[in-house]
């Protein structure tokens, strides 16, 4: 089943001629209170008044600025100019109190039941003897068969040249 997607749905629909409803609203108010001006005022002023409504009419019936109407950019800019714009926040600070009963440790007390770790790691990097705890000895897979083991020099793609570890299961 097939739908249609409404297009062009940002254009306001034509009602009076090639104006839309809100065009032709502001236009009225415009030509009206001009109108009414015409009777109230001397004929300069009428004329100066009317000038400066259908210049204001006419900018809020035609002009957009980014796809949107010039009467949203106004009320967005007032609502800019009257709200507040200063924003601070404060953290509240709460006063706790911590009581240390027992004397801190320092990392000789931590330390001081431990081996050595320089000594560990050295012993892990160079002796062929398994350290005690530690480390199994190599045993046999696959039924009595030896394991051979080999090392081989790698050289990468960028000339660099590595050594590696070569641990034949045949």
């Amino acid at each position: 089943m097939q739908f249609q997607t409404p297009q062009f749905i940002d254009v306001e629909n034509k009602i009076v001629g090639p104006l839309s409803l809100r065009q032709f609203l502001y236009l009225a108010a415009a030509g009206g209170a001009s109108f009414i001006f015409y009777f109230i005022l001397a004929g300069w002023l009428w004329l100066m008044l009317t000038a400066i409504l259908g210049a204001v009419a006419i900018a809020l019936a035609f002009i957009k600025y980014n796809g949107q109407p010039l009467q949203k950019i106004i009320l967005a800019a007032f609502g800019f100019f009257w709200k507040p714009k200063l924003y601070l926040w404060q953290r509240i600070q709460e006063e706790k109190t911590i009581l240390i009963e027992e004397k801190r440790k320092t990392l000789r007390d931590y330390f001081s039941d431990m081996p050595l770790v320089k000594k560990l790691m050295v012993d892990l990097a160079t002796t062929k003897n398994p350290i005690p705890k530690r480390e199994k000895g190599l045993k046999t897979p696959f039924f009595g068969k030896q394991v051979k083991e080999g090392f081989q020099i790698i050289r990468k793609i960028t000339g660099e040249k590595e050594i590696a570890k070569r641990v034949d299961y045949r």
